[in-house]
């Protein structure tokens, strides 16, 4: 039976045209919970960016895709901040190179070089802007994930040469999610289910965008959204319908026939 499921938040709680948690959710997620089933958040969000979960029943979020993880009662199970040798060359490689960063720790964030493209990301997620400061505020910081606005053909180099501590995960093209390498949402779900003594195949995923494939294939079900890409769907073993059309309530009002 399942024992965990594990929600990512934007595109899949969360509506991007409402953002909102559909109150088919809400209730969805109380029912299982009834049931005994631990219900964990699985966001690439960092803390201080989660402002959207409120009325949903929880046992603990994994944030910055798997940097870190704290259960419901304080209990911290993951912090992997970045080193700081790569925080050193991403501000260094600003300096030359004036990309916008936003810096998250598990308690605030600021934002360097603020640009449109930021901009238009966090009206996309309905956040507040975070404070600008200079980018060597980040040195005295635990921090979690660099959320770096370069391209898709600069990744190479920067994470070869620069964040070369670090993986860079995508689910917008303006942007990459930067953490320690080794570090997702499959190894987020592993550090829970040793926490608790769950196995992988009592767990399920929920999620739509790139930085979930590796959960929906590592989780012994892995839903994609409706509104996922296919190469998304393609690492589920079941498609559920849209976020807006009540896609996690209808996969959990049968969760009993998943075993």
């Amino acid at each position: 039976m399942i024992k965990a499921i594990f929600f990512d938040i934007d595109g899949t709680l969360v509506s991007f045209n409402t953002h909102r948690i559909p109150q088919s959710t809400i209730d969805a997620v109380h029912a299982v919970r009834q049931q005994g089933i631990k219900v964990f958040i699985a966001t690439g969000r960092p803390m201080p960016f989660i402002n959207n979960i409120a009325g949903l029943e929880h046992d603990g979020i994994m944030s910055a895709n798997g940097a870190s993880i704290v259960l419901s009662d304080g209990t911290v199970i993951t912090h992997n901040p970045v080193n700081k040798e790569d925080i050193q060359r991403i501000i260094d490689y600003q300096n030359e190179h004036p990309i916008a960063i936003a810096y998250a720790t598990d308690e605030s964030a600021f934002v360097t070089h603020y640009n449109e493209k930021f901009q238009e990301v966090f009206d996309l997620l309905d956040l507040p802007n975070p404070k600008e400061l200079p980018a060597e505020e980040a040195l005295s910081m635990d921090i979690m994930q660099v959320i770096a606005f370069f391209t898709e053909q600069d990744e190479p180099f920067i994470m070869n040469h620069v964040l070369t501590g670090c993986s860079a995960q995508r689910w917008h093209p303006f942007f990459a999610d930067c953490v320690v390498s080794g570090t997702n949402k499959a190894t987020g779900i592993d550090d829970i289910c040793r926490h608790f003594g769950f196995d992988i195949s009592e767990t399920m995923a929920f999620g739509d965008g790139g930085n979930d494939k590796p959960m929906l294939s590592h989780a012994g079900w892995g839903i994609a959204m409706g509104n996922a890409s296919d190469d998304v769907k393609a690492c589920a073993r079941y498609t559920t319908d849209h976020v807006d059309n009540d896609g996690v309530a209808k996969i959990l009002m049968r969760i009993a026939d998943f075993k």
